[in-house]
């Protein structure tokens, strides 16, 4: 990928890392996802305990992002209806095989990525499978979805509680111009792929790292936050972003500063970032 722009890295997970690399794969230089593999539920679940690989789901949804519209694109996010492979997407298949022949999931990607010319490249967070763990009022609670479910979360760690972080995840973060963590689910999505090694090199970065807000709380996750919340997560988690950016409609109570800068950032789809709006917030940031 070459032009004009900052180079780019978005953290995070979900649908919400997907509109990032939608909102920047055209207004950057360079342009990585560093993508959570912990997801435990659904096709990336079934594949996970039937074969021991990271969960490819999250990093197939950001790459189908990148990848040119078409019937590629289509196909990597085609999810089959009957027979034995019912309820996967053909990517997270495709990936599955790719994982079996190759055990750096770092080579798996970039071929895959060369593969459907995808405009940008997709890291997972670790490259090796890593299970979430929540502190939560009604104990500890394991695994992606279980804590989705469970409210009243204090904290996330992990298991292996230091999992191992590609080298290219690190170079990417410490070289970025602009780092962008979130939107996205709070602690399964934005916080999940934050692992003890992704914090250090966030803490080693030379460019900005801006939080993107979300636009409201989730039932079960994150029921009851309003922005104040949100972001005070993120801090305790360790990530002291330089700029978080929330909607125009967002409230708080001016703890945050300057450092708080609100836009509007929605469109027709009041549920969700715009990611031509979000993109030129982005942008002039990373300038």
């Amino acid at each position: 990928m070459s032009g004009s722009g900052p180079s780019v890295v978005a953290i995070g997970g979900g649908h919400g890392l997907a509109v990032v690399l939608e909102a920047m794969v055209d207004g950057s230089s360079s342009l990585t996802a560093v993508v959570s593999v912990a997801d435990d539920g659904g096709s990336s679940g079934r594949l996970r305990r039937d074969l021991g690989i990271v969960a490819p789901g999250d990093m197939r949804r950001c790459l189908a992002a990148l990848t040119p519209n078409g019937l590629i694109r289509k196909a990597l996010e085609h999810r089959f209806d009957h027979g034995v492979l019912a309820g996967h997407p053909a990517g997270n298949v495709l990936l599955a095989s790719l994982l079996e022949l190759e055990s750096d999931p770092v080579v798996v990607m970039d071929t895959l990525a060369a593969m459907v010319e995808a405009r940008g490249r997709v890291l997972p967070a670790t490259s090796e499978p890593v299970d979430l763990l929540a502190s939560a009022a009604r104990g500890t609670v394991k695994g992606q979805v279980a804590i989705s479910e469970s409210g009243a979360i204090h904290e996330i760690r992990f298991s292996p509680a230091e999992p191992e972080v590609p080298s290219a995840v690190v170079a990417a973060i410490e070289h970025a111009d602009l780092i962008v963590l979130g939107p996205g689910s709070l602690y399964t999505s934005v916080l999940a792929p934050v692992v003890p090694g992704v914090a250090a090199a966030l803490r080693r970065r030379q460019g900005s790292l801006v939080h993107v807000a979300n636009l409201a709380a989730e039932p079960g996750e994150t029921e009851g936050y309003g922005l104040d919340e949100h972001i005070e997560a993120v801090l305790r988690h360790g990530v002291d972003p330089d700029v978080v950016i929330a909607d125009v409609t967002a409230s708080s109570d001016g703890r945050f500063g300057d450092r708080l800068r609100q836009y509007e950032l929605v469109g027709a789809l009041q549920s969700v970032h715009d990611p031509r709006r979000l993109g030129t917030v982005l942008s002039s940031l990373g300038s």
